[in-house]
C-alpha cells in the first residue's frame, strides 16, 4: 500500500486490557471489526482490578476509584456491556467532612440544578465562608495553556482549605495549587457547573470488577474476542510509517495490511516500546488502606478528612477503606505503621474504640501522571506517526485528569481514530 493512501481496517489488535483497552475493543467490535486483545497481567482491569486478599479474607479493589453521576463515558460503557452491578452513592450531592485537628464537622450540600443557590445558604456551604467567596469558582470554569489552579484562584482561606484543596487533590492526584487549570476546568464544567445531580459521587459495588471489568470481558468473549491474559507485548517492529510486526514473546508476528494496532498500556511501557513518542514522565502515588471491620451505623459512604494523614474514608458493607492521594511523602513508610495511624484516625472520625482488625495497605507508586501543565503538554494524541498504530490510556490527551472517565474516553477516541472518524 502506498504511503499516504487512506487505510481501511477490518481487524484490530489491542495490547492492554485496562479500561482504555477494553473500551477501545468494545467500540471497534460494535463497528464491525474483528478484535483480539492481550494483557500481560493475570487479570484484566489494569489499575481498576479486584482481587481476593488473603490477609483480609475479602475481595477488594486495587484502589477506591470514584466516578461521578455525570460521567458520560462511564454510563455509555456500562450500558453497552450490560453491567448490572450498581454504582452506589447518595441521592443528594452531600459531602461530609471532619477536621480531626479542630474537631469541626460540616457537610457541603450542593443543590441539584445548575443555578448554585446553595452558596447563599450558610448551612450548605463551608464554615467560615460567605457567598461572595464562591465567585472564585467561576474562575475554575476555564484555564489557559500553562496556567495552574493557583494562577486562577486564591490558595488560602477556608474555601481553599476546606473544599477546593481536598476535592481537587482527589481529582488531580496532584497538589492542586500547581495542578493544571485546563484539566481542572474540564472536570468542573462537567460536574459542579451542571449542578448537584451531575456531581453525585458513585462507587463501584460490590467491586470494580463487578461494575466494569467482568461485564466487559464477558461481553467481549460473547462477541468472539476473549481477553488473552499473561500475554505481554515485548516489542514493536516498524518500517516507515507502519507497524509491521508485534512480538508477544514467541517471536515477531506480522501485522497484516488491514490490521490496526491499539497500544493501551501504561505510559512508561508505551515509551519503552516506542522511545520516540512523547508521554508524561512524572507521577504521583496513591496509598489505600482496607480494614475488615463493619462500619458503625450511620457512617456516610464517603467522609472527607482534614487534619489527618488519611484524606477520604469509605464505608463499605464489610470494610472501611482509606485513600490518600498524591501520597509521595508516605508511600515508602512502613505498612504496619501506616495501618495503626489510619486505624486511629478512623476511630476518631467515626467515634468508636476497637482493636485494629485485619488490614491491608495497597501502594501504587506510579498511580497517575502528575496533572501539571508541563506534564499535560506531554500527553500524546491517539493518532501516531505510524498510520496503523493508535494510543489509548488515561495518560493520552483526553482533556481530563487520569480518571476512569478519561480512560474510557481514550478508548473511544482510539476506536474513532481507527475508523477514520476522529
Amino acid at each position: 500500500m502506498a504511503s499516504g493512501e487512506k487505510l481501511t481496517f477490518a481487524r484490530a489488535t489491542i495490547a492492554g486490557a485496562g479500561l482504555a483497552g477494553l473500551s477501545s475493543a468494545v467500540r471497534l467490535i460494535e463497528a464491525g471489526l474483528s478484535v483480539s486483545i492481550g494483557d500481560g497481567a493475570a487479570r484484566a482491569g489494569g489499575r481498576c482490578r479486584s482481587y481476593f486478599d488473603r490477609q483480609l479474607g475479602q475481595v477488594i479493589d486495587n484502589g477506591n476509584h470514584l466516578v461521578l453521576a455525570g460521567n458520560r463515558a462511564v454510563a455509555d460503557f456500562r450500558r453497552t456491556v450490560g453491567a448490572i452491578a450498581p454504582l452506589e452513592g447518595p441521592d443528594q450531592a452531600d459531602f461530609p467532612f471532619a477536621d480531626l485537628a479542630t474537631g469541626d464537622r460540616w457537610t457541603l450540600r450542593i443543590n441539584d440544578g445548575r443555578v448554585p443557590w446553595w452558596v447563599l445558604v450558610k448551612s450548605r456551604r463551608v464554615p467560615g465562608t460567605g457567598a461572595s467567596d464562591y465567585l472564585a469558582l467561576g474562575k475554575l470554569l476555564s484555564g489557559k495553556p500553562g496556567q495552574t489552579v493557583g494562577d486562577r484562584v486564591p490558595t488560602t482561606g477556608p474555601l481553599w482549605d476546606r473544599m477546593l484543596d481536598p476535592v481537587l487533590l482527589a481529582i488531580l492526584n496532584t497538589a492542586p495549587a500547581i495542578g493544571s487549570a485546563e484539566l481542572t476546568a474540564a472536570v468542573v464544567r462537567e460536574s459542579l457547573a451542571l449542578g448537584g445531580k451531575a456531581s453525585l459521587p458513585r462507587i463501584a459495588s460490590p467491586t470494580l470488577a463487578a461494575a466494569f471489568i467482568d461485564p466487559a470481558t464477558d461481553w467481549l468473549e460473547a462477541h468472539g474476542a476473549p481477553v488473552a491474559l499473561g500475554r505481554r507485548l515485548r516489542s514493536i517492529e516498524t518500517t516507515g510509517d507502519r507497524v509491521t510486526a508485534l512480538d508477544w514473546g514467541a517471536g515477531p508476528e506480522p501485522v497484516v495490511a488491514d490490521e490496526a494496532v491499539v497500544l493501551a498500556v501504561p505510559s512508561w511501557v508505551a515509551k519503552g516500546l516506542l522511545p520516540e513518542i512523547s508521554v508524561p514522565d512524572a507521577f504521583h502515588s496513591i496509598v489505600n488502606a482496607h480494614f475488615a471491620f463493619t462500619p458503625p451505623p450511620g457512617a456516610p459512604l464517603m467522609l472527607g478528612l482534614l487534619g489527618a494523614t488519611g484524606q477520604w474514608l469509605f464505608a463499605f458493607e464489610d470494610r472501611i477503606s482509606v485513600t490518600v492521594s498524591a501520597a509521595d511523602d508516605i508511600v515508602d513508610h512502613d505498612r504496619e505503621e501506616l495501618a495503626y495511624r489510619f486505624w486511629d484516625e478512623i476511630q476518631r472520625a467515626y467515634g468508636f474504640c476497637a482493636p485494629m482488625p485485619a488490614w491491608q495497605i495497597v501502594k501504587e507508586k506510579r498511580a497517575t501522571f502528575s496533572a501539571t501543565p508541563e506534564q499535560d503538554a506531554k500527553r500524546p494524541p491517539a493518532r501516531t506517526r505510524w498510520r496503523n498504530l493508535f494510543l489509548a490510556g488515561d495518560w493520552t490527551a483526553t482533556g481530563l485528569p487520569a480518571t476512569i472517565e478519561g480512560a474510557l474516553r481514550s478508548g473511544e477516541t482510539a476506536a474513532r481514530t481507527v475508523l477514520g472518524k476522529a
